[in-house]
């Protein structure tokens, strides 16, 4: 076990800090977690439209810059001391499963943002990949095994997203290896939490779900429909959890170079999310499946073993908990539509 340190033990506070997709999700929850800890050199960049991010942090440097472009990644990464990569085409299965291409050029922005934070002398790059790296043969069975980190190799990713994910993570390990940048390597599992997406079909199940029972009480239809039979069961991991767990992961010399797992060891099925939902909700819906639309793997869990050994601590943020914030977010959001205001999308 290493001594698991932060940012703030390491980095002076007017270190240049560079966050990349910080215009979305984890990228802006990451901007606001080191604006909170007092970090005065922030450099949020997202090729969306200011106007369209999910959050913007106030003292933050935003730059509207589409990150596939090796210009726009010089201008992103100078004076950096660190990288936090985040950007990327992605989305919910949905996104995942029709968009290929999409998700197979964020390539680009990775090879990129490594060469100019290499240039720019960064001391630090971390490339967010994800579960979707590992060997789908693995993922076949709702009562799934956890999967370990070495579970990627033999290679057998998801078509697009997945292959992008892993070859990525070979640039990270191979900066490392011959130019001595030390590089980290999270494979996030299925985040969620308030400021996520919600609609729009690049959401995820919490938050779809979520929408679709506050959609179904507002409107008076009692019903939902449900991708898939409902069997597939998946880990999901509150945001509060991902940003801090990036921040040790980053930081620990021990995992130089080294994929490991950033998620929930709390498997739960789709359908139990849906009845999850339905409880705080205080609501019972019929049951629609729709069985020929994207459901993904059949289960997919996260093996912890070695992020408790190397930092002594994991995910644990309990799904009931997060859930609960992330449905009374996604209820206002909703409400605030209705009435004409601006919302995430």
């Amino acid at each position: 076990m290493s001594t698991s340190k932060k940012a703030v033990d390491i980095l002076n506070k007017d270190d240049q800090i560079v966050i990349t997709g910080a215009g979305g999700f984890i990228g802006g929850s990451l901007a606001r977690y080191f604006s909170e800890q007092g970090f005065t050199n922030l450099r949020a960049v997202d090729k969306k439209p200011l106007v369209e991010w999910y959050q913007r942090i106030p003292g933050v440097e935003s730059l509207s810059l589409d990150l596939s472009h090796r210009d726009n990644c010089r201008r992103a990464a100078e004076g950096a001391v660190e990288v936090y990569n985040l950007a990327a085409d992605m989305g919910g299965m949905g996104f995942i499963e029709n968009f290929r291409v999409e998700c197979l050029r964020s390539i680009l922005i990775n090879t990129h943002m490594l060469e100019a934070a290499y240039q720019a002398g960064a001391e630090r790059y971390l490339f967010s990949s994800s579960a979707c790296a590992y060997n789908i043969q693995l993922q076949q069975d709702p009562n799934v095994r956890a999967l370990k980190e070495t579970d990627a190799y033999p290679a057998f990713p998801e078509r697009g997203y997945g292959w992008e994910k892993l070859m990525s993570e070979i640039f990270c390990q191979e900066y490392y290896a011959e130019r001595g940048m030390k590089t980290f390597i999270p494979r996030f599992h299925n985040v969620y939490g308030p400021h996520g997406t919600w609609d729009g079909g690049r959401e995820k199940a919490p938050a779809a779900l979520s929408r679709k029972v506050i959609s179904a009480v507002d409107n008076g239809d009692l019903q939902i429909e449900i991708w898939g039979d409902g069997s597939q069961t998946r880990s999901f991991m509150y945001i509060a959890d991902c940003v801090l767990g990036i921040d040790q992961i980053m930081h620990c010399d021990d995992l130089v170079a080294t994929p490991i797992n950033l998620g929930s060891s709390e498997l739960i099925s789709i359908n139990d999310l849906v009845t999850m939902i339905e409880e705080i909700a205080e609501v019972e819906l019929t049951r629609n499946y729709k069985l020929d639309a994207p459901r993904g793997v059949a289960g997919r869990n996260s093996d912890n073993t070695m992020i408790k050994q190397v930092l002594d601590w994991e995910p644990d943020i309990p799904l009931r908990q997060g859930m609960q914030n992330t449905y009374t977010w996604i209820e206002q959001q909703y409400q605030d539509r209705k009435a004409g205001k601006r919302t995430v999308s």
